[in-house]
């Protein structure tokens, strides 16, 4: 039997724009009447059209010219689907096969168009942007009547199989990321609650300043547990836990131990606001006023001693009428003071002093799952959660202060050689 070539077409064939593409102008005239999206969406399906019969073209040869020679041939059309603003729009697609028939040949163009890949990130953006599933052809662009009556996929279920199948690459992304070389220099861990389920998220800044959602672990409760297993999965992605880092939480003792059991060198940096809101909660509103500026002045100032003698001085005062405020200003006082500590400038300080950055990007998670209702379980927690973060760090900007990273850095090795002896003698 003799062998017949079969023609293929590479996997990144690229498309081919017609010389001249020809459009029924007499077909647009009702899609004009609906506005200038419809009219321009029917000419965009005509080119699809032009470009489809151009792939055939290419593939099988001019149309009614015999080729005894040719690879391939014409084999009609079938039924098929495109993507278009949000929706699945019908499109008759042309066929070709090998000369012999063994085999079907793809179109590159029909490969571009038909791709679903575009669909889903719609549909992501549209539900994190507070889109229902019951108004989501709300948001539709208009696309003419005609081919808005035919489209599908606009349903309550097929809008949310996409957007299910969407925030499940969002998660697993984010919890596969290779994190080998990352250059990290601050570290922030902190948790966010969803009815009955606490999701604790970490978000890097590396040497150039750039903020990085690292990962998320969920659990019942924000404890030292579920930060290890964060940590300890960081640390098995690649993530460098030998070298000194700068972690800054917001106190809870869980999140402290968690860093000390994974990370070798962590300087550990209390949030600042956190310690004068904890203070200020256990005093009358005529005294906390005063506190809250006593302490906001002590953690502006650029002696750390200075500050610590302030600090000491108040809780002192603090003692004797109010002993759980004086307690709660005590506990921790001086890792509240580690940037100063460190000689970290106050432009950058500012960002570093405080939980505020991975807070807002909490927020956005929080904003986005704003219309959830019913929350089914972990998982779709950590879905919602992983999309989330994902939004937010399309918002990032580069932290405050940036050109002072490569010192603080220096200030951090630094450490190791005051730290470590210590330990050893402990030991």
């Amino acid at each position: 039997m003799p062998k017949h070539t079969q023609p293929t077409v590479p996997a990144d064939a690229e498309l081919i724009l017609p010389d001249r593409v020809t459009i029924a102008l007499a077909e647009l005239a009702g899609a004009a009447r609906e506005g200038l999206l419809a009219l321009a969406v029917g000419t965009g399906l005509g080119v699809l059209h032009s470009l489809l019969d151009t792939d055939v073209e290419r593939l099988a040869g001019p149309k009614g010219r015999h080729n005894p020679d040719r690879g391939a041939v014409r084999h009609g059309t079938q039924a098929g689907k495109v993507t278009l603003g949000g929706r699945r729009v019908r499109v008759d697609r042309p066929r070709v096969r090998t000369a012999d028939g063994a085999a079907e040949l793809p179109l590159p163009t029909w490969q571009a168009f038909a791709a679903t890949e575009l669909l889903d990130q719609l549909t992501l953006e549209r539900m994190l942007a507070k889109l229902s599933t019951r108004r989501y052809h709300a948001g539709l662009e208009p696309v003419g009547s005609r081919i808005a009556q035919d489209a599908t996929g606009t349903s309550k279920s097929a809008i949310s199989r996409r957007f299910v199948a969407a925030t499940e690459r969002a998660l697993a992304d984010l919890l596969a990321a290779d994190l080998t070389g990352l250059d990290l220099v601050a570290l922030m861990v902190d948790g966010i609650r969803v009815a009955e389920h606490c999701c604790v998220v970490a978000l890097g800044i590396t040497i150039d300043g750039t903020k990085i959602p690292l990962g998320l672990a969920e659990g019942a409760t924000e404890n030292a547990t579920v930060t290890r297993d964060l940590l300890v999965g960081l640390r098995d992605r690649g993530l460098e836990v030998t070298r000194p880092i700068l972690v800054v939480i917001d106190g809870a003792k869980a999140l402290r131990r968690a860093v000390t059991d994974v990370f070798d060198h962590p300087i550990i940096q209390r949030c600042q606001l956190h310690k004068l809101r904890n203070v200020t909660d256990r005093l009358p509103d005529a005294l906390a006023s005063t506190v809250a500026k006593r302490m906001r002045r002590a953690y502006h100032h650029a002696d750390a001693l200075v500050a610590e003698a302030d600090l000491e001085a108040l809780a002192r005062e603090l003692h004797r009428s109010h002993p759980g405020a004086a307690a709660s200003l005590r506990e921790g006082l001086a890792e509240t003071l580690t940037v100063i500590r460190l000689g970290v400038p106050p432009t950058l300080a500012r960002t570093l002093r405080s939980t505020n950055s991975i807070e807002s990007m909490i927020a956005i998670c929080r904003d986005h799952a704003a219309n959830v209702k019913r929350w089914q379980d972990g998982q779709m927690v950590l879905r919602w959660v992983a999309a989330g973060m994902g939004e937010a760090a399309k918002q990032f900007r580069r932290v405050n202060g940036y050109l002072y990273l490569p010192a603080l850095r220096a200030a951090l090795e630094a450490t190791i050689t005051t730290v470590t002896p210590a330990k050893e003698d402990a030991a």
